[in-house]
């Protein structure tokens, strides 16, 4: 057999590949969405261009397609490798299966689609051991199998482009990603818009008689199967292939480069754009959202702000007192609903220490997350501006010199840490804090013989909580006052922690003993800061950074925002706040407090002012929400805007304040005002991102 015939599921899978490509861009081109008219070069660059990058992207996916190629042989088979192999292979089933494997401290279904994957793995490589007569026909089904999917991925991601063309008018963006995140949501969806049973069946259908056509055409591969150096001549042709592919598709990116936003798009191949929205994060407000001209939108702005001028929301914050130069403990902790706490209505007594805490505080009552992951959380409460459409700023490419909380704290005088008890660089932290002039304190920090216990996300609270106090201790006889941000990590999946701590064992991983220990941690935490000399000179802010769960019967349910808040000062008078606000309010307000005197581009605001009018944003990564007068503004892509009438769900036995349970429903006549007002927070927030004008 010729030498080129070991490439032919390669080049089978490649020529469908690109057929499949070609047919979507002739579509798309003629589609009424690509409202344009193209010149003869534009149209060329389009095809062209489009069909290279589709070349060298097909030359990256087909990685796995090399793997499997190039591990399939007789030799492997034979005594005692195949029976070494065999025996590796249950040994790693029993590991993952005894549920102590590393696997298990992700929680969540990852152990489970392991152990299913390394299962088939022994079971198929059994059979061919064992049936040395029926391994031909096993590995042709096998074989046939990793080209049906191959050929069913390509059809299906040519319908996914199509059918997302033919809603937004582009190749994938970050609402595409955001659409893996929110699998529910979108099924939900896909399932009432468009004829799934028929779609599907048709898909099925033609994938098969597909398959059919380049397995007659491949098979000659797996009939005689290459040598181990013919094997080493594939593998080095398709590595350099593979390398070559690397650089050129970013480059061909680059071309991408007209003024003709269809013809980028046209071009551009939709895997590579997917790929990009993961990196970038980022989703054009000014695309996909309603808008206003951008004055008027600043000008409603303005009624929020009365001493800002022009595009931008710069203003000057002063105090009629002198300012208190406090210690500030800002401590964020995961995951906590204000469901948690008795006064909400928990009757599991699972926050004892809070709930007595915030009988000691000043305690905001009506307080609501800006989203639904750490990142947003952190992200509120140190840059204070309202969550824009895409990825966290946290985790987008420009993220540093912002104006923050930590950054008005330096201006004071202060030393500004941020601790962590995992690894700082997950979700992007080390990069925005240490760019954003803080000093992190993450897992990396600690001497061994600080860590009592760890799991996947990091050192228990406990033991953040020793170390903390250690680095207070130091800072406490400087002559700097100091501002550290706490992030927690005990109550996250697989809520796991030390044992012999509270009375829920730490190995059941259940949700209430994370929340109970991270609460019992805390408790600790405070017993051992009343007896430093810092303590009566520092304030503690303490907030969740987003709810325990996000998904509800709406879009934006009230009550997956709703966390609990605090501000504790030794000696201070225990007061409720129980003005409706967001997450981006808290240092503000802290800040009001402290007196201090600043130049502002915070778009939260001090709630204890009396020119104050509640609001609270809430947000996915796509929905924009405000909460208003009683009602929920959410703006979406493709310019939709939807507002719900809020009423009340009163649960007996909870005061008024603590009423956290809303029914959302369609509001009969539109509140131009309230949408103009959402537009114009989220629209002003997204134009100082683009055009640099938050930095510090």
């Amino acid at each position: 057999m010729t030498f080129y015939k070991k490439f032919s599921p390669f080049y089978n899978l490649g020529l469908f590949y690109f057929v499949i490509s070609f047919i979507l861009r002739v579509v798309l081109f003629f589609h009424p969405i690509t409202q344009s008219s193209f010149t003869f070069i534009e149209s060329l660059k389009i095809f062209t261009l489009g069909l290279i990058s589709d070349f060298f992207l097909f030359i990256i996916a087909a990685v796995f397609l090399w793997l499997y190629l190039i591990f399939i042989s007789n030799s492997k088979y034979n005594k005692p490798s195949g029976y070494i192999i065999l025996g590796f292979l249950v040994a790693l089933f029993a590991y993952v299966a005894s549920g102590k494997s590393i696997f298990d401290e992700y929680g969540g279904a990852l152990p489970k689609i392991v152990l299913i994957f390394i299962g088939l793995k022994t079971v198929l490589f059994a059979l061919l051991l064992f049936l040395p007569k029926l391994r031909d026909k096993i590995r042709y089904w096998l074989f046939a199998f990793v080209m049906f999917l191959y050929v069913l991925l390509i059809l299906q991601n040519g319908l996914s482009e199509y059918f997302f063309w033919n809603e937004f008018g582009v190749k994938y963006n970050f609402i595409a990603v955001n659409y893996l995140i929110y699998t529910n949501e979108v099924i939900g969806n896909i399932m009432q818009s468009y004829p799934v049973i028929p779609l599907f069946l048709a898909l099925f259908l033609v994938t098969g008689i597909v398959t059919y056509f380049i397995l007659e055409k491949s098979k000659s591969y797996i009939n005689h199967i290459p040598a181990f150096k013919e094997k080493l001549k594939i593998s080095a042709i398709y590595i350099v292939l593979f390398l070559v592919s690397l650089l050129a598709i970013p480059t061909l990116a680059k071309t991408e480069n007209s003024k003709n936003v269809f013809v980028n798009e046209l071009q551009s191949n939709g895997l590579y754009k997917f790929y990009l929205a993961f990196q970038n994060n980022k989703l054009d407000y000014f695309k996909f959202y309603k808008t206003l001209p951008n004055q008027k939108a600043f000008a409603i702005l303005k009624q929020q702000f009365p001493t800002i001028s022009g595009e931008n929301t710069s203003r000057k914050i002063e105090s009629d007192s002198a300012e208190t130069h406090k210690n500030v403990v800002l401590i964020t902790i995961e995951s906590y609903s204000a469901e948690f706490m008795k006064a909400y209505g928990n009757e599991q007594n699972v926050t004892p220490f809070l709930d007595s805490l915030a009988q000691k505080s000043l305690q905001f009552t009506n307080l609501y997350a800006a989203g639904n992951r750490t990142v947003r959380g952190l992200e509120a409460v140190t840059l204070c501006l309202p969550p824009t459409a895409g990825e966290s700023v946290l985790k987008r490419e420009d993220n540093k010199n912002k104006f923050s909380t930590g950054a008005i704290f330096k201006q004071k005088g202060y030393n500004v840490k941020f601790m962590y008890g995992g690894d700082a660089f997950f979700d992007n932290m080390q990069d925005f804090y240490s760019g954003n002039g803080y000093q992190i304190i993450d897992k990396s920090s600690f001497a061994p013989s600080e860590i009592s216990f760890s799991n996947v996300w990091g050192v228990c609270d406990e033991d953040m909580y020793y170390k903390a106090i250690k680095v207070m201790n130091v800072e406490g006889k400087q002559k700097q006052p100091f501002f550290n941000h706490i992030m927690t990590v005990s109550n996250h999946r697989p809520f796991t922690y030390p044992n012999n701590k509270i009375d829920i064992p730490g190995d059941i991983k259940s949700r209430d003993g994370g929340v109970k220990y991270t609460d019992y941690a805390l408790r600790k935490f405070f017993a051992m800061a009343s007896r430093q000399p810092w303590f009566k000179n520092t304030v503690f802010v303490i907030v969740a950074d987003h709810c325990a769960s996000s998904a509800g019967k709406t879009e934006l349910p009230l009550d997956k925002y709703r966390i609990p808040a605090f501000i504790y000062s030794p000696n201070g008078k225990p007061e409720k706040c129980n003005k409706l606000m967001s997450q981006i309010d808290l240092m503000p307000t802290l800040f009001g407090l402290l007196h201090f005197d600043y130049q502002s581009k915070f778009f939260g605001q001090d709630v204890l002012k009396p020119d104050y009018k509640p609001r609270a944003f809430i947000a996915t990564y796509q929905d924009l929400g405000l909460i208003k007068d009683n009602v929920l503004t959410i703006l979406s892509p493709k310019q939709q805007v939807k507002q719900f009438k809020l009423q009340l769900d009163s649960k007996p036995g909870i005061a008024p304040e603590f009423q956290i349970y809303y029914s959302e429903t369609p509001l009969k006549s539109e509140r131009t005002d309230l949408v103009n007002e959402t537009i114009s927070f989220y629209q002003s927030a997204s134009d100082m991102l683009k055009k640099k004008k938050y930095q510090k």
